[in-house]
């Protein structure tokens, strides 16, 4: 085994400052929606460089906040990737809007900016965006295209916490943003997510979404009034906490990630089928997931790739590797968009108002091929694990690939 059991530490790192704030938050009197909340959402804000924001329980509810702050409903469809985490298009349903897939760019991951006209229909009124493993989508071709149909921009940004595009972060380049904080995310609390907008409008809209329907926030006089659909996606005090504390630490994280990362690109940069992932010029990566495809035809198989996938992915697990799949399906395959019955009886794709679709697979080649070639990891080039490390996975990658008509003949 080229890297020893032990050798990789875990994500994300506690220290002192993480005990200090959870401490102290767990000491006080209010564990609900409390002073850290507020603390966190402005912090936060001033981070990532945006008016408002609003501390969520999940990036789930974040995205959802984004459909209800800009004003999106029944019928309404909504442009999305067809490879991302399924909460990119199931927050649209949440909102009894209808997702319209756009095949990815294979080499970038991210949605193919070239295809999204060609999905775009009368019924078109908005476009999400996702920032896929760290790397922003490409966000001057899809603000181009969105002033074109008075379109309206909603970021994905759960994975890319700090990615820049043109020198901007990701979450101030649309019309407003998700970020989670889930346990593997570059910014954890555990769970958790983040709503941000400069847009004053859209931030009252998302708000009556976050709490019942109020129009109040929690550490406001409250009439307890609905004035709007809403649901709980509020966060909670001790959570705040946590999140706070790492925030003081995040850019010293995605230092050390990129640090890693470009040890480990050059390691592995000659490895024959191998193709890393790679940042354009004018983007800033932060190698959330360094997610690596095979190249079947560089290995001389035609045959079942996500079986070599597999077994290539396996053989470097055994020398230490902690790679896994991360999205084994691509989002217009799930059950919930082939059945096309998530409220029942068809909705919301029967309703009145709503244009009936058909989501066939096959439509989406690209990101088919990424399902089938991809494997991915994260916590080897995250904090405290340093170049030495790297450079390790990178010795292990060599190892794997150079007895690679082992792995196939084992198959």
């Amino acid at each position: 085994m080229v890297i020893p059991k032990g050798t990789i530490k875990e994500w994300p790192p506690i220290d002192d400052i993480d005990k200090r704030y959870v401490l102290a938050s767990l000491e006080g009197t209010n564990h609900a929606f409390g002073p850290n909340c507020v603390s966190f959402e402005r912090e936060f804000a001033e981070w990532n460089g945006n008016r408002y924001a609003i501390t969520t329980n999940s990036g789930t509810a974040a995205l959802h906040m984004c459909i209800a702050g800009c004003g999106l409903g029944v019928g309404d469809e909504i442009i999305v990737p067809a490879y991302s985490w399924s909460s990119s298009a199931t927050c649209v349903l949440h909102h009894n809007c209808i997702p319209v897939f756009v095949d990815i760019d294979y080499d970038t991951m991210n949605i193919d900016v070239e295809k999204i006209e060609e999905k775009i229909t009368e019924k078109t009124r908005a476009i999400i965006v996702v920032h896929l493993h760290g790397l922003s989508a490409d966000m001057d071709r899809v603000l181009s295209i969105a002033r074109k149909y008075n379109l309206k921009v909603i970021e994905d940004a759960c994975q890319s916490h700090g990615a820049k595009y043109k020198g901007k972060k990701v979450g101030t380049i649309g019309d407003c943003a998700a970020f989670s904080f889930n346990q593997n995310k570059c910014l954890c609390s555990g769970e958790g997510g983040m709503f941000v907008t400069d847009n004053e409008q859209i931030y009252e809209e998302a708000r009556k979404l976050w709490s019942f329907g109020e129009i109040r926030t929690p550490v406001e006089k409250r009439d307890y009034h609905a004035y709007a659909l809403g649901w709980m996606y509020r966060n909670n005090d001790l959570t705040a906490s946590f999140g706070r504390a790492q925030l003081t630490k995040l850019d010293d994280y995605l230092k050390v990630q990129r640090e890693n990362a470009e040890i480990l690109k050059e390691e592995i940069r000659d490895v024959n089928g191998l193709i890393s992932p790679f940042e354009p010029e004018g983007y800033t990566h932060t190698w959330y997931n360094f997610t690596s495809r095979i190249s079947p035809d560089d290995l001389g198989y035609r045959w079942d790739v996500p079986k070599l996938r597999d077994g290539i992915m396996k053989a470097l697990q055994s020398e230490g590797v902690p790679v896994g799949i991360w999205q084994s399906f691509i989002l217009p395959a799930m059950t919930v968009f082939q059945a096309k019955n998530a409220y029942g009886r068809g909705c919301p794709w029967k309703c009145q108002f709503a244009r009936d679709l058909v989501y066939s697979p096959d439509d989406y080649p690209c990101a088919q091929k990424h399902c089938d070639t991809h494997f991915g990891m994260t916590t080897p080039l995250r904090a405290p694990n340093d170049k030495k490390v790297a450079k390790l996975v990178g010795i292990a990658f060599h190892k794997v690939f150079d007895n690679i008509d082992q792995i196939k003949e084992n198959l």
